[in-house]
């Protein structure tokens, strides 16, 4: 139990005086996750959006489709990136495997189904509301996508929290591709699963402090949007 308390409180420690292994590590993970989640949101939301409006033969095999994605491993999205960046891949040539690029690729693939499949649910209650307006005002689909996806601004941005939310804490992919190497590629996940074999228990707590604060940080901003979205629809 004191070997417990001690670890704490050099953790704390930690925290309170940025260490310089721990500040760099969380800016690496910042960096990663937030890019992700920005690349995901450019390629999710407006998916989202033209499957809530656009009809076709397929439409709901597609949908059906990306909330299955939503549950994709991440050891297999990481060993998939893996190999395609890999010497003997297609893009073996570009030198990205084991860098945060790579890292960054792995993360847009576990999150844009997610950040997709919300955007999807919150455009399509919206489509429903707006469908005659929309059409009596003989607006183009480009126009009608850009009128949802603004009026759905907090919905969205619950979106991309809940993909930042998962991607911070992703750690099985981000371990396969970023191999996890010092000053390269470290990041909270990867760090406190090594710190704890190595049995350095107190940076690897410290950084759990960390990625505990984002996570609960991340989860009040999603209550706050969330009650803030059903107080504006009354």
């Amino acid at each position: 139990m004191g070997e417990i308390w001690q670890g704490l409180q050099a953790a704390f420690w930690l925290v309170v005086t940025l260490d310089p292994d721990l500040v760099e590590i969380t800016l690496r993970s910042l960096q990663v996750t937030l890019c992700a989640v920005a690349i995901a949101c450019a390629i999710g939301m407006p998916l989202g959006s033209w499957l809530a409006i656009q009809r076709f033969r397929y439409r709901r095999a597609v949908i059906a489709l990306l909330n299955a994605l939503m549950g994709l491993p991440p050891v297999v999205v990481g060993l998939v990136v893996y190999l395609l960046l890999s010497r003997a891949g297609p893009f073996g040539a570009l030198n990205l495997l084991f860098s945060p690029t790579a890292m960054i690729i792995a993360q847009v693939i576990i999150v844009t189904p997610l950040v997709a499949s919300i955007s999807h649910q919150a455009v399509r209650e919206l489509w429903s509301d707006y469908h005659d307006l929309l059409i009596s005002l003989n607006a183009s689909k480009r126009q009608r996508m850009t009128t949802l996806l603004v009026d759905a601004r907090r919905a969205l941005l619950m979106a991309a929290l809940a993909g930042f939310g998962r991607a911070i804490g992703e750690v099985g992919a981000i371990m396969i591709v970023g191999g996890n190497i010092d000053h390269v590629s470290r990041v909270l996940t990867t760090a406190i699963a090594l710190e704890t074999s190595k049995g350095n228990f107190a940076l690897a707590l410290g950084l759990g402090f960390v990625l505990i604060g984002l996570a609960i940080a991340v989860s009040f901003a999603s209550h706050a949007l969330s009650r803030t979205e059903r107080e504006g629809r009354w």
